[in-house]
């Protein structure tokens, strides 16, 4: 099969990449609800003009992650508690459904690279590393969601967790991480056993009793 060539023009791969770095920032709680976030301080973090940033938040904004109230004033906007109820009804629709569409395609070397994952994320969750327990909890859903190779899927999803990973890091910090249960460790089981069902509800009842410590949360009134 013959590869296309990238027509993308190092203008858009360069807006492309700030997005899906500030993005991927958002996701894994590198960024906090009502912290402001400066245009300005990006750029000259990311070692890019303001243009591409400006861009990025644009985008951002669209997606339902940030508000931009004016030039100065760009932050995470609280959680609301229909908001959330929101969130969570979308990714139990689409997450388990996303995972069971994927097994099929997960071989013995993805399989072993999810263990890796989880045994990084176990070590997180023991030490209380509040982001390194996210980006391995990215990670290991993400490595099954792709390997069925659904890229629209995969990108509504991520929007769903663009919305509450700055939000998530906040109640990890305040809860801690020694009380969630493994439920990574049931996925990884019934994946290898081809145990389409077990891998639906261990991939939803991760999702319910992360979130659910959302619930347990005090939520902005609607």
């Amino acid at each position: 099969m013959m590869e296309t060539a990238d027509t993308r023009t190092p203008e858009t791969l360069l807006h492309t990449s700030i997005f899906d770095e500030l993005r991927r920032r958002m996701i894994t709680g590198k960024v906090m609800p009502g912290v402001g976030l400066s245009t300005r301080g990006l750029a000259l973090e990311l070692g890019v003009s303001q243009m591409p940033v400006r861009d990025a938040l644009s985008r951002l904004a669209a997606e339902g992650a940030i508000a931009i109230r004016s030039k100065r004033k760009i932050e995470v906007p609280a959680m609301s508690q229909s908001r959330f109820s929101d969130l969570l009804k979308c990714r139990l629709l689409l997450e388990p459904e996303a995972a069971v569409q994927a097994m099929p395609f997960i071989d013995a070397r993805r399989l072993k690279r999810l263990r890796a994952i989880d045994t990084d994320l176990d070590g997180a969750m023991a030490a209380g590393d509040v982001i390194g327990y996210m980006e391995c909890n990215y990670a290991f859903h993400f490595d099954i969601y792709r390997a069925g190779e659904r890229p629209i899927l995969n990108r509504l999803i991520e929007t769903l967790w663009l919305q509450f990973g700055p939000f998530m890091r906040v109640v990890y910090e305040r809860y801690g991480t020694t009380k969630l249960i493994d439920q990574h460790r049931l996925a990884l089981n019934a994946i290898e056993a081809g145990d389409a069902e077990g891998l639906r509800r261990a991939i939803s009842s991760d999702i319910a009793d992360g979130m659910g410590l959302i619930g347990h949360s005090r939520l902005a009134d609607d």
